[in-house]
C-alpha cells in the first residue's frame, strides 16, 4: 500500500487534533503510530491499514492496548483514504461489524441475494440491514453447530437458536419475522430456504404494558424546562421542548438543520429519516424561542448545518443516540423516573403527545399526520393508553350476579 498521502498530509491531522482540544497524550499516540507506519512501510508487505493493525493482533497484547491501537489506526485510515478527521464518534472499519464476514460463501450468497432483491423492490435500507443482520446471526449460529451449508441445517439446530432447553423463547417474534423475510426472498435462489422456513418455530408476539407520562410528570417536566437556574443547557431545553410539544423522533431532532426552520412562516419542515416522507409542523412560540436562544447564545459558530451540536470540542453534530441521554438528564434534574425499570427513552414523549391528542378528541387522521405516520395501523399502540375513551367502552356489571363477599373489605 502506498502511504504517500499520509506522508504529505499527516501534519494537517496533528494540527486538527491540537486545535480541537485533544490531549497531548492522545496526539502523541497518533504521532508515534504515524512514524511507525512511515518508517516501516518500505519494508513491509502491508496492503491495507488492516494489515498494519494485524501485526499488533499477532502478538500478545491486552484488549485495552489493542482497542487503543484499533482506534488510532482506524482514524488514520479514515483520514488517509477518505479525508475524514476524527470526531470521537465515528467507528473504524478495521474489523467488520456483525456476523456476515464470518459466514461461509454459501451463507453470504444468500444474504447478498436477499439484499439485491429487496433493493429492487425499494424496501427501506434500514429494514434490509436489520433483516440481513438478524439472519446473519442465525446462520452463524448454525455454522457454529457444524452446519456449513443450508442442506445441513436440521430442525434441532433451528430450535436451539430460538428456544432454550426448557422450551422458553430466546428470540423475539420480530427476530423470527426478520429471518423469515430473508428466507422467503431466498426461495428464488434455492429450495432449501423453503425447507428451513418451515422449521422456524411459531412464537407468540408479546407486548408489554407501555409506561406513559403521568399528568404530574408532564407538569414537572415543563417546570424543569422553564427553570433557567437548574443547570440544563439551552440546547437541552430546546430539545426537551421539541420532544414534549412535537413528538418528533430522536433521529429527526438530531437531523434538524438550519434550513428546517422557516422563521417567517413559523413552520418546521423535515424529511423523516424513518419513513423518508416530508413532515410539516407549526413552530410555536415556546419552541421557536428556545431554538432561537440556543442559536444566539450558546451554539458555537461553524460550518455544520445541523442545529444541535455537541457541547465539547470539536463541536460536531449531535447523533440521535445522544438525544436519549439528554432525556435522562432532564428526568434526573426533574427528579422523575429514577427507579429501576422506569422508561426514560425519547419515545415516551411521542406516546404522550398521541395519547393526549386522543383524549382531547382529535381525529385519528390528524394525529397520524402530526406524528408523521405513513400507515393508519401505526396509531394502534397509542389507542391502548386512551383511558378516557376506553372507559366509555366499559360494560356495566350491575345485571350480573356477584356474591357480596367480593365487595367485602375483610
Amino acid at each position: 500500500m502506498n502511504f504517500q498521502n499520509l506522508q504529505n498530509h499527516y501534519q494537517n491531522l496533528l494540527s486538527f487534533l491540537e486545535s480541537n482540544g485533544y490531549s497531548e497524550v492522545y496526539i502523541a499516540r497518533f504521532r508515534r503510530e504515524i512514524n511507525r507506519i512511515l518508517r516501516n512501510a518500505p519494508f513491509k508487505q502491508w496492503k491495507s491499514y488492516k494489515d498494519v493493525y494485524q501485526e499488533y493482533m499477532d502478538k500478545s497484547h491486552s484488549d485495552s492496548y489493542l482497542r487503543e491501537k484499533r482506534n488510532i489506526i482506524g482514524a488514520l485510515e479514515q483520514f488517509d483514504i477518505h479525508g475524514l478527521y476524527p470526531n470521537r464518534r465515528r467507528r473504524n472499519s478495521l474489523i467488520p461489524r456483525g456476523s456476515y464476514h464470518l459466514l461461509t460463501p454459501e451463507f453470504q450468497e444468500l444474504i447478498d441475494f436477499y439484499r439485491v432483491s429487496e433493493q429492487k423492490r425499494d424496501k427501506k435500507a434500514t429494514t434490509i440491514n436489520s433483516e440481513a443482520s438478524n439472519t446473519a446471526s442465525f446462520l452463524y449460529a448454525m455454522q457454529q453447530r457444524g452446519c456449513a451449508s443450508l442442506k445441513m441445517i436440521a430442525q434441532e439446530d433451528v430450535l436451539s437458536f430460538f428456544l432454550s432447553e426448557d422450551g422458553e423463547p430466546k428470540k423475539s417474534c420480530s427476530y423470527r419475522k426478520n429471518i423469515s423475510a430473508v428466507l422467503k426472498s431466498g426461495k428464488n435462489l434455492t429450495t432449501e430456504c423453503q425447507r428451513i422456513l418451515s422449521l422456524l418455530p411459531m412464537l407468540r408476539e408479546k407486548r408489554k404494558n407501555i409506561q406513559y407520562l403521568t399528568t404530574e410528570e408532564v407538569q414537572c417536566t415543563r417546570r424543569t424546562l422553564d427553570d433557567l437556574t437548574n443547570g440544563l443547557s439551552l440546547r437541552d431545553r430546546a430539545i426537551g421542548l421539541l420532544l414534549l410539544y412535537t413528538g418528533l423522533r430522536s433521529c429527526d431532532i438530531a437531523g434538524l438543520t438550519l434550513d428546517s426552520i422557516d422563521w417567517k412562516k413559523e413552520r418546521i419542515l423535515i424529511y423523516q429519516q424513518k419513513t423518508e416522507m416530508p413532515l410539516e409542523l407549526p413552530l410555536t412560540a415556546i419552541i421557536g424561542n428556545a431554538i432561537y436562544d440556543y442559536l444566539l447564545k450558546e451554539r458555537v459558530e461553524n460550518d455544520f448545518k445541523q442545529i444541535f451540536l455537541s457541547e465539547t470540542k470539536p463541536y460536531t453534530p449531535l447523533p440521535s443516540g445522544s438525544i436519549g441521554n439528554i432525556v435522562s438528564k432532564i428526568f434526573r434534574v426533574a427528579n422523575i423516573r429514577q427507579s429501576a425499570g422506569d422508561r426514560k427513552g425519547t419515545h415516551i414523549f411521542r406516546h404522550h403527545l398521541a395519547s393526549s391528542l386522543l383524549e382531547n378528541g382529535i381525529s385519528q387522521p390528524v394525529i397520524s399526520s402530526t406524528l408523521g405516520h405513513t400507515s393508519a395501523n401505526s396509531l394502534e399502540p397509542y389507542l391502548k393508553a386512551d383511558f378516557i375513551h376506553l372507559k366509555e367502552c366499559a360494560i356495566s356489571i350491575e345485571h350480573f350476579p356477584i356474591s357480596e363477599e367480593v365487595f367485602c373489605n375483610d
